[in-house]
């Protein structure tokens, strides 16, 4: 079985982690850790040249964060599986996109990915991730929410 694990370093994301490494797997299965960083497009800081070096700095700082990221949840999952289970990798593009053509490639069983549980305006400005991935990968998503305090309180008291 191939567990294609999308992270962003989200408290989300870390949700979706701790379900994966507090789940009994086949003895066959293997992970791959992603996160996907969003392409820099330097024609849109046209308004001024100067600021595309910075621009470009920081999106290396990014994907250097986001490789840390992505070796630190491999670490995660190495000390409760077998380490050559683990794949992980750090990629650019467009983050649905992305997903999905890992997803195709890797020969993903089951993708597992957080949601930041977006409603209303905010979810129409800024799309959703989780659901385009529900809707055009070519395996099995598993979508892990967290409870907002209001739902753990009328939880806990009812």
């Amino acid at each position: 079985m191939n567990i294609l694990l999308a992270i962003d370093g989200s408290t989300f994301s870390h949700a979706a982690v701790d379900e994966v490494l507090n789940r009994p797997w086949p003895s066959d299965t293997r992970f791959k850790v992603l996160t996907v960083v969003e392409p820099f497009h330097p024609e849109y800081a046209g308004w001024h040249g100067n600021y595309v070096p910075v621009a470009m700095e920081a999106q290396k700082e990014l994907i250097d964060s986001s490789q840390s990221l992505v070796n630190q949840t491999a670490a995660q999952l190495g000390a409760r599986f077998a380490p050559e289970q683990i794949e992980s990798e750090v990629k650019e593009g467009y983050i649905k996109d992305v997903i999905i053509e890992v997803a195709k490639d890797w020969h993903a069983d089951l993708i597992i990915m957080g949601s930041h549980g977006r409603k209303g305006i905010t979810k129409f400005l800024l799309g959703s991730v989780s659901e385009g991935v529900l809707s055009e990968a070519p395996c099995s998503v598993e979508i892990v929410k967290i409870k907002s305090e209001q739902e753990k309180l009328s939880v806990g008291n009812a």
